[in-house]
């Protein structure tokens, strides 16, 4: 199976980093979080990869450009321009770097990157979150329930500490318990390539009317993953996932 990943849109609640590179780019331990979403993917077997570019894409495909020169022993001939590569700790991925459009909504960054698809069901997710999903499970859910589309269905974490009272008195702080127990869309989708019919045009937002119509149709399920899950949207997740690297308690590294 192929993963898209979509890391083309702005980042705006991370500007004061997106300024200069794509969200997706940005790094937890040293590593773009995108190359951290990859690699969740590639311990369950998937290393086929269609990446939707978008905001500053070029950035991206610099990266993956030198990214087995960065990773390698090299030797090179200055007169020639051969390079030879020895030893080299790049991974076996296959990634395609599509240009989707900067104004692109969710939907038509999908629908773009049609022709690269094929026939087959494939993953989906967006650039700018981390889990430590069974993706295998994912996929077996999916093809047991038979419809044309799986998505994540996470509860978020909580945010700030909470107060246990006993009327007005203060018995306990409970440390960013989980939210409201509703759960929400978490990405990690598995589709089957019909859901591109949904898709109208460029401006078609994918959570919108071609997740709607087809939780009306009844070709939508949803995976429920009870373990650690985590976007980043702001600066304080961000910090929030480098501190768990930090101390070698990043709970989606399952590579």
């Amino acid at each position: 199976m192929k993963a898209v990943i979509l890391a083309g849109g702005l980042g705006t609640r991370l500007s004061e980093e997106t300024v200069v590179r794509p969200k997706p780019m940005l790094e937890i331990g040293g590593r773009p979080i995108l190359w951290h979403i990859m690699q969740i993917f590639a311990a369950h077997g998937v290393t086929e990869f269609v990446i939707c570019l978008g905001y500053k894409g070029y950035v991206i495909k610099e990266f993956f450009l030198n990214y087995r020169l960065h990773l390698s022993d090299v030797t090179l001939n200055l007169g020639s321009g051969d390079v030879r590569f020895h030893r080299s700790a790049a991974e076996n991925w296959q990634v395609s770097l599509i240009e989707t459009g900067d104004a692109t909504m969710t939907g038509g960054r999908l629908r773009r990157v049609r022709d690269y698809l094929g026939d087959d069901d494939f993953f989906m997710t967006y650039g700018d979150g981390v889990a430590d999903i069974d993706l295998t499970a994912l996929h077996a859910f999916h093809r047991a329930h038979g419809r044309l589309a799986t998505l994540t269905a996470v509860v978020p974490p909580g945010r700030f500490g909470a107060l246990d009272l006993a009327g007005d008195a203060v018995r306990a702080f409970r440390e960013k318990p989980a939210g409201d127990g509703a759960t929400i869309n978490g990405g990690f989708f598995v589709l089957s390539p019909k859901v591109l019919d949904y898709i109208e045009d460029d401006a078609t937002i994918w959570e919108n009317a071609p997740l709607e119509r087809l939780a009306r149709e009844g070709q939508l399920h949803a995976y429920q993953h009870t373990g650690f899950w985590q976007a980043m949207d702001t600066l304080r997740d961000k910090k929030h996932l480098e501190e768990l690297w930090a101390r070698g308690d990043a709970p989606w590294k399952v590579w």
